[in-house]
């Protein structure tokens, strides 16, 4: 087990080493650079070299790398040159905003998929069946650019439930904290309701055709207690593992949606850092967000061992 768990976190390690090594490198390539932005478009090249100089900017990829890397593994991921700000400081601020709104779209999505999927596998083929498919085929095929808009105008504009946009934090109130979140996290969900929905039912039909769910009818045990008892469980396996992974990708995966309703999470952050060309605070971010997609699903790949008994014998073996 502990050999397991080694050999899980030192692949964790070095995704992320890698990560960082790509990000550093791609936003070295970008044009233009923060002391332009600081200096301004009438600034001299002199100038600009001048404090790219002083921020340390002009020395080679690899010193700077190292420089930044070395810093990091201590906790340190650098301070904004252009805002002042330091990179962990900009993350805790923001950072509550963007767990919420992934944690509320992935829970809007689980559990109506779980409705959707439990209705889809109980009558395969019926007309339900293919009601349900193709409301999946809807969301699936509605990006959140586009259902973002559409929420807003429908539910926000024209029937007023909601805020355009803008957000509450929970001390502001817990009511109006969730009326500006609901909106753009049901706009992450739609996608992954499609997903999981697919996911559920597919898993759901192959379990009720095994032997054990057989057993279990001719016992004489109700058919919802068949399903919810012995099908789901072992048929949450695959969905588990997406709903992780996808976690993951949906707390880096938010700067449309944050975009879209005005929301001061980490995907805005982001956004308007690449605009300005703040590198420091771009690449902080995202080596941030790259630990916590990586620590997840190093969570994920443990659980199976807990969720199924089987992976624990093989890895015993």
């Amino acid at each position: 087990m502990f050999l397991t768990v080694s050999k899980k976190v030192g692949r964790s390690l070095l995704v992320v080493l890698l990560v960082t090594i790509a990000v550093v490198g791609l936003l070295g390539l970008a044009p233009g650079s923060v002391a332009q932005v600081i200096l301004g478009e009438n600034a001299t090249p002199e100038a600009v070299a001048a404090l790219n100089a002083q921020l340390g900017l002009d020395a080679p990829f690899w010193s700077q790398y190292l420089g930044w890397l070395s810093d990091a593994v201590r906790g340190d991921l650098g301070t904004s040159p252009l805002t002042g700000q330091s990179v962990s400081e900009a993350i805790g601020e923001r950072l509550p905003v963007t767990l919420q709104l992934a944690a509320m779209g992935l829970i809007i999505a689980l559990l109506i998929a779980l409705v959707m999927g439990v209705i889809s596998a109980s009558r395969p083929g019926s007309a339900t069946d293919r009601g349900m498919n193709a409301l999946s085929a809807v969301f699936l095929s509605v990006p959140a650019f586009i259902a973002g808009p559409v929420l807003i105008y429908f539910l926000a504009i024209q029937l007023q439930i909601f805020p355009v946009m803008g957000w509450s934090r929970i001390g502001e109130g817990l009511g109006d904290n969730l009326r500006s979140a609901l909106l753009p996290a049901l706009a992450i969900a739609l996608t992954e309701i499609a997903a999981f929905h697919r996911l559920l039912r597919t898993d759901l039909i192959g379990t009720l055709r095994e032997d054990f769910v057989a057993a279990a009818r001719a016992k004489g045990m109700p058919s919802w207690y068949v399903m919810f008892r012995h099908a789901l469980r072992p048929s949450s396996f695959s969905l588990i593992t997406v709903a992780g992974i996808n976690l993951g990708r949906l707390i880096g995966g938010t700067v449309i949606v944050e975009t879209l309703f005005g929301l001061p999470g980490l995907g805005q952050l982001v956004a308007s850092s690449i605009t300005s060309r703040d590198v420091i605070m771009v690449q902080g971010v995202v080596v941030f967000i790259a630990v916590v997609y990586v620590g997840i699903n190093t969570l994920v790949d443990l659980s199976y061992q807990v969720i199924d008994p089987r992976v624990r014998k093989v890895v015993g073996a």
